[in-house]
Formats: C-alpha cells, structure tokens, sequence
C-alpha cells in the first residue's frame, strides 16, 4: 500500500484495508481450498481420540519467566507447565509466546521455531502444527523488533488509516517468522485513568476505540495475522481502576460504552480471535458467561472466530470469582459458555477437562464445537494443508541445516526493525505529539537539517528542517541555553509502554541491550537545537518521594532561556512501574516528587514547557495556568523523543488530540466526558469534576475559522439521514492540521443520555489561507441508544448536532438544530455505524473573494 501522504484528509468512517490477506494459497481456486480445508476439519473431528481434541484446545507456555519475575497475573501460583515432550503424541493447539518470554536473535528464534512446529507436527498421528501466538500491542513484542506508540497515542493520532499500516507492517513482520496470532487489539473503553492498563486503550469515546481499533484489526489481518480483541467485556470498567476488580456497570453503560468498539471490530474489522476479561460483571464472570461468548458474539454478532482464554483465566473461575468447585468444573463452565482455548498453558483444558467430559459433567459434542472452530482457523492459516511446511518466510532459501553452525550462519539475518518501521512509527508518533497549552513560547526556534539527518521529519518526500512545518514565526532563533529538567529526560525507555519487549522482558534482563535505538529527550534535544546549549538535571525520580535534586534543579533552570520539565511514567508490571498492569494509581498526582519539582520551576521565573512522556493524563495543578506551554505525549515509541524535539522547534507541526480527559483534580475520578449533566459541576457537591484539558483537545501552530454551516436536511424519519456541510479555513501563517468534531446532543430521551457523544470527524492539513470544505451525513441510526426496556431505539425529537474542537462546552465552533420525526423505531446489530463525512479541500489558497 502506498503510504498516505501528509495531509491527507481523513474521516472516521472511511474503510481502511491496508492490503489483502497473506495466507499460504495451496493449489486450485479459492473456493476448492476452502472445500477441501472444510473437509479436512470434518475428517480429523471426526478421527481424532478425546485427548488429541482436548491437545488442540490449549496452548504451551514453555519458557515462562524462568527468573520468577510474573508476566501474567498470579503466573508464580499456577504451578510449572508440563514438557513439550510430554505432549507431543497428542498434539499442541497453540505454542506461546515464543519470541516474546526471553530475549532472542529473531532469526534464531524463526530457527527454534521452525524446529520445534516441524517436531510437533511429526509426532502427533495427524501431521498438525501448533498455532503460534505473540503480543503485538505496541508493535511484534520480541527482542529487536521495533516499537511503536502506546494505543493511546493510537487515539491521539485520530488516523485510522496510519494506525491501519503501522497493524500491517507489525503482521508481517511476526508472519515472517513464523507467528500466526496477535494478542491485539485491546478495545476497553477507558472508564478510571487510575486503571494501570490505560496506556494499552484508545480513549476514553467508544467510537474513536472502535474506529482505531477496527483499523488495527484490518491492519493486522490483512498481513495473515489472527487479530484477537480483547477484553470482552467491561474489564477497564472496574472498582476504583484497580485490575482485575469487580464491574458494576448497568446493562446500559456495557451495551452502549463497552460493547460497541467490539461489535465494530467484529463486523467491519473481521477479526478471527476474542480473548475473555478477567472481571466478573454483576457477578458473572465473562470467562463463564454463555450470554455474552456465545448469545451476542455468535449468535447475534456472527463471530466465527476462536475465543481464547485470558491467560489462567480459566482457572480464575475456581481460583479468584469461586463460581467453580474444582479445574474440572472451570473448564466444563468456560468450555460451555463458549471458551474455545484455554492459554497460556495446558492447566484445566487437559486432564480435569477429560475427567469432566468421561463423568458426564460436559458433553463431547461441546468439544467438537471447540475444536471444529480451532481446526478451522489452522486450515485458514494453511496450517492443515498438505504442502505445509514449518519453514517461515523469513528462512526461506536460508540454510538451516546443522547446529551450531547454522546458528552462526543465521545470526542477525532477520530484520524487525527495518528504516521502514522506523519511518512509520516516527510518523505516528509525530501525529500523537498532543500540545495543550501555548502562551506563544513554542514553537521554538529549531535547526534546518538536511535529509539523512536523523531529525529530519517523518515524510518521505517533504521538505527538511522548519520549513516542512511552515516558515517559522519570524525573528525567532534557537534559545542560546535549553535548561531540560525532570526524570525523564536521560531515560531511554521514558516513551515506551508496559508491552514493549524492553520494559516488559528486557527489564529483567538488566544486562541486556534494548535492541533498538532509543535516543533519550536530551539527545533528541542536542540534535534538534545545535547551537543551543542543554544543561540537564533530574530534580527527582518517577516515583520516589525524594527532593533533594530539585533546589539543583531549580538553579540550573535560573540561568536558562526556557526549562524542559520533562515528566510522566515508568511503565512496569504488577507494582514495578508507575503505569501498565497492574500498577494502578491511588488519584491521577503526578508520582513521586514530580509536581512538586514542576512547581518549584513555576517559581524560578523562566518560561517553563512541561513534556508528559506517560501512560494515562495527569492534574498538573499550576501548571495547566502559569506554564509558557504544556505538550502531552502518551508512551510514543521509539522515535517518540524525535516527534517531541521536532514539536519544540517548529519542524513538526502538532497534530495530536486528546485520546481522555486531562483532570483538573487528582482526585475527581471517575470523570470522562461521556456523562449525563449530573455528573458535572453543581452547587450541591464541593467536586468540581471539569477537566482541564477535554478529550478531543489539541492546539497547532496556526489559527482556523470556521464558517458557512449550511443545513441541507435538517429533518430526517427515524430511519432517514441528516445531512450538513461547513468550512474551515486556515487564517494563520502556516500549516496546521485540523481535527473536527461531529458531537450528537439529544436534550430529551426516554432515559439519561450523556449530555453530548461523538459521532464522527475528519482529520485534514490546510496550507496558510487554504480551506476546506466538509460534508457529513448522518444517519438516524447513530441517535440509537438502548432504552428502558433494554432494547436499541431511534427516538423522534429535537436533536442538536454539535461541530467543535473538543468535547468542552466552549470548543463547540457551529451548532445546527435537526429534528427526527416518526415512531420509535428498534435497531439492532446491522444498524449504521459511521457518518458519511467527506473532506473538499480547495487546490489553491489566497484570500477569500
């Protein structure tokens, strides 16, 4: 696919297919391929003794953790996993993580792999290969393999079509070497920013998680790669935001906030694999709950696909929610609900699953269901075809006969990392770069660098240096002396989430080198702004109560033209980090020190930019008023660093929005803006909930007007279309990139409605005096809600369609009154889902006639 050029106007509806699937092809046409893999399910279903059913229904964790340092909750409980050798007469279904579970050359990784899948399929009766699967969230999580933005950034970015390539290129790099599933996308809708896992979502608005998401899935997919939604359903939503607590959301709050970016991805993203929550909701565990794995997914939804277990999740079932008496109850309970693979190890789909099914507790027809699914995604993988082979891509034409030999000769052959990747997570991490505040001190003054330079932006073909972002404002010069402050700013892995390999892996390998490049913000600095002189000083850690550093610190910004403070996270699991599982937050203060470092900075009388490098939005306190400028970046990657020196200068323009609310309160959670007016301010509590920063919030460089709304079907049936068009014009001096905001506000519902929820938008670049012209269109559908009586409806009534920068009253830029008329009408899952936007941009700019 050619990839999108700058500026390049997109809508939030528009399909984005990144290319077409790339799976083995076999001989024949498509459709006697498919008759003779169906056939070949039919035949092994039908062969295949209970134990060797049962062998397809789990996975095998091998290498897990052997240090003891936990990758999946309660993993040092659960006991050590059998030996490959033990099961290889009954046959593997899954092999997990082979890449991601300790660090490994990939090619000799492709070569272990490519051994152990050609062994497996050799022992068992029937030649069947295990599925291999791996993490992909921030990028393929193995050693050397490049690592992209966080979802979050993903949201910020509001461009499905980038974050669709970025899900293409992460596919083929795992299919290359041999790898068939992703555990990605995780489509929880952000409901607490205490949560440690907000980092792994896409905002806090289900439809721009559905959008972004759905893209990631065809993204995925269309490299031949099992995409796996996770978790379904209401996970993000617990107690508190602590992991793995119980849900109490209402029916209303899950169909509508939780469940759509899921049916979405369902439907347009076709998606083969959804993994379980851990939560129970009301009670019912979703790892045993039949109404939501098999009722609406299946049977509603027409999911087709594998349900695979969240890792021991099935064991939870006895272990944490206690709805099971023993292993041989969980896995008959998830096996029946619609759980069709149990990872990451053999625990209860092996014996106590085949105890259950000989007394009679669970019938075998229950596990044909299972395992007919499973055979059927390996036959698409071309797993089950007769000319498989265990060789990957990657290794195609190597040498890999021999030992130690073909270990040498093998070594460093196999690319995940390539300029490509890097080109294009530069280019969303650009996009990602979220400025929230500008008191005119940005953009600084950068360096004009030449191509190769290692500053240079991000696409290809444009021009270098600040003029790629328009000319700078005139008479600025570089600041003769950057004074860059705070933990983050000499930390490699300052940009990177929880389930990028060196965080997630690589941080128990201490002696191990990341991999890959990771220039930290002050080296990004020094190439951005040569001529500037950058002194650095810590002032504090992450998340230690220590101030010692700060009056130092404070010295140093003194002498300074302008201070970085350069804050936010440490990404970790299960208690080592400050944000990623399990390290949920007690309020959303900055850890540690921080905000009493950036305070004491507010005090020394130079401008002071705060950069956020985090995994969830932060209260800044003074800072949202008294700082020259603030830039929000959420863990962007590996070229992160670039993306904000290049934002600091000038050279990149700043494109992000805000995926969540940034609060103005540390303690005012849950708040996000997909409420009803009760939970906003009011005289009758002394929390004031309003945040800082709303979702959807974002400055550029320039300035934009917009005008000229015109109406064109302002009265629709309940099963019609409304219908308007305006334009925005950039009346700055150089380009900017606009996103606008299609906010539906119904005044009048038969039940509480959030006051205003996103519809739609459209993503576009203007040129200095340039406009465009917008059109959307939008169907009755997108009014639904579910209604009292629990089914989706269209009510008839005033409507207010809400065009604005940002869901913050005051961002609202044109409202247009429409009006739905009719019966109420009942909609169900083959509703729209998406308003037909369309973006004109005029060929010419100059002053308006």
């Amino acid at each position: 696919m050619t990839p999108k050029a700058p500026g390049t106007p997109v809508a939030s509806g528009t399909p984005v297919v990144p290319g077409t699937p790339v799976v083995p092809e076999g001989h024949g046409s498509a459709g006697e391929r498919a008759a003779r893999r169906a056939a070949r399910v039919a035949e092994l279903v039908s062969a295949m003794t209970l134990e060797e059913k049962l062998a397809q229904l789990y996975g095998l964790w091998a290498g897990a953790s052997q240090d003891g340092a936990e990758v999946a909750p309660h993993q040092s409980e659960m006991g050590a996993p059998p030996r490959l050798e033990e099961l290889l007469p009954t046959g593997l279904g899954q092999l997990t993580r082979p890449f991601g579970t300790a660090p490994v050359d990939p090619a000799l990784g492709a070569l272990s792999l490519m051994r152990t899948q050609a062994l497996i399929a050799g022992k068992n009766r029937f030649g069947v290969p295990a599925l291999a699967h791996e993490e992909c969230l921030a990028g393929f999580a193995a050693w050397r393999a490049t690592a992209y933005p966080v979802p979050l950034s993903w949201g910020a970015s509001f461009d499905p079509g980038l974050v669709g390539e970025m899900a293409a290129a992460i596919g083929r790099d795992m299919r290359s070497v041999g790898v068939h599933q992703g555990l990605a996308p995780v489509l929880d809708v952000v409901r607490d920013a205490r949560w440690g896992r907000v980092e792994e979502t896409v905002g806090e608005d289900p439809y721009l998680v559905g959008v972004i998401a759905t893209a990631y899935v065809r993204g995925l997919e269309s490299a031949g790669v099992v995409a796996t939604l996770k978790h379904f359903a209401g996970y993000s939503a617990s107690r508190a935001g602590r992991n793995l607590a119980p849900v109490s959301m209402g029916v209303r709050e899950r169909a509508d906030v939780v469940l759509p970016p899921f049916e979405m991805a369902v439907r347009e993203g076709g998606a083969r694999s959804v993994m379980h929550a851990y939560t129970d909701t009301d009670g019912v565990p979703s790892a045993a709950d039949g109404a939501l794995l098999t009722g609406l997914l299946r049977e509603t939804w027409g999911f087709t696909g594998t349900v695979v277990a969240d890792y021991f999740g099935v064991e939870f079932l006895r272990t944490l929610h206690g709805v099971a008496a023993d292993d041989a109850d969980a896995a008959a309970l998830a096996l029946a609900a619609g759980v069709d693979v149990e990872l990451p190890t053999v625990k209860t789909f092996g014996t106590p699953l085949r105890e259950a099914v000989a007394a009679g507790r669970l019938p075998r027809e229950t596990v044909d269901r299972a395992l007919t699914r499973v055979l059927t995604q390996k036959a698409e993988l071309g797993l089950l075809d007769e000319d498989w082979t265990p060789v990957p891509p990657a290794l195609a034409g190597a040498d890999t006969e021999g030992g130690a030999d073909a270990v040498e000769r093998l070594r460093g052959t196999v690319d995940l990392d390539t300029p490509a990747n890097r080109h294009l997570t530069r280019r969303l991490a650009e996009e990602a770069v979220i400025l929230l505040s500008n008191d005119g001190t940005l953009p600084l003054a950068g360096a004009v660098v030449s191509p190769g330079d290692p500053t240079a932006p991000a696409s290809a073909g444009a021009p270098v240096g600040p003029a790629a972002a328009g000319p700078l404002t005139p008479g600025r010069v570089s600041p003769a002396k950057v004074a860059l402050i705070g933990p983050q700013a000499g930390s490699p892995t300052a940009v990177l989430g929880c389930y990028a390999f060196p965080v997630h892996i690589g941080a128990q390998h201490p002696d191990l080198t990341p991999g890959i490049e990771l220039p930290t913000l002050h080296e990004a600095l020094a190439a951005e702004f040569p001529d500037s002189e950058i002194v650095v000083a810590e002032g504090c850690g992450v998340d230690t109560p220590d101030t010692d550093g700060i009056a130092a610190a404070v010295a140093a910004a003194r002498g300074a033209d302008v201070v970085v403070a350069a804050l936010g996270d440490r990404a970790g699991l299960f208690g080592r980090g400050t944000s990623g599982e399990g390290c949920d937050a007690p309020d959303l203060a900055l850890p540690g020190a921080q905000q009493a470092l950036l305070d004491a900075l507010l005090d020394c009388g130079t401008p002071v930019v705060a950069v956020l490098l985090a995994g969830r939005p932060y209260a800044l306190g003074r800072a949202v008023d008294e700082a020259a400028a603030i830039v929000q970046t959420f863990f962007p990657g590996q070229e992160g660093t670039r993306a904000i020196a290049g934002v600091l200068s000038g050279r990149v323009e700043p494109s992000g929005r805000l995926p969540v609310s940034v609060p103005r309160l540390p303690g005012a959670q849950p708040a996000g803006y997909l409420a009803p007016a009760l939970a906003g301010a009011s005289s009758v509590s002394s929390i004031d909930p309003t945040p800082a920063f709303a979702f959807g919030h974002g400055l550029t460089y320039t300035s934009f007007t917009w005008s000229d709304l015109a109406v064109t079907a302002p009265r629709a049936t309940t099963a019609g279309r409304l219908a308007l068009s305006f334009t925005v014009r950039n009346t700055g001096h150089r380009r900017g990139t606009e996103v606008a905001q299609l906010y539906l506000h119904d005044p009048v519902a038969s039940v509480v409605r959030p006051v205003q929820r996103l519809l739609g938008w459209a993503r576009f670049t203007l040129e200095a005096a340039q406009e465009a012209r917008i059109e959307m269109t939008v169907p009755a559908d997108l009014a639904s809600f579910t209604g009292a009586e629990g089914r989706r409806i269209v009510e008839p009534g005033a409507l207010e369609l809400r065009l604005a920068t940002s869901a913050a009253s005051g961002d609202v830029r044109l409202r247009a009154s429409a009006e739905l008329t009719g019966p109420v009408r009942e909609v169900d899952h083959t509703r729209a889902l998406h308003a037909d936007i369309t973006v004109t941009v005029a060929d010419t700019a100059g002053p308006r006639g």
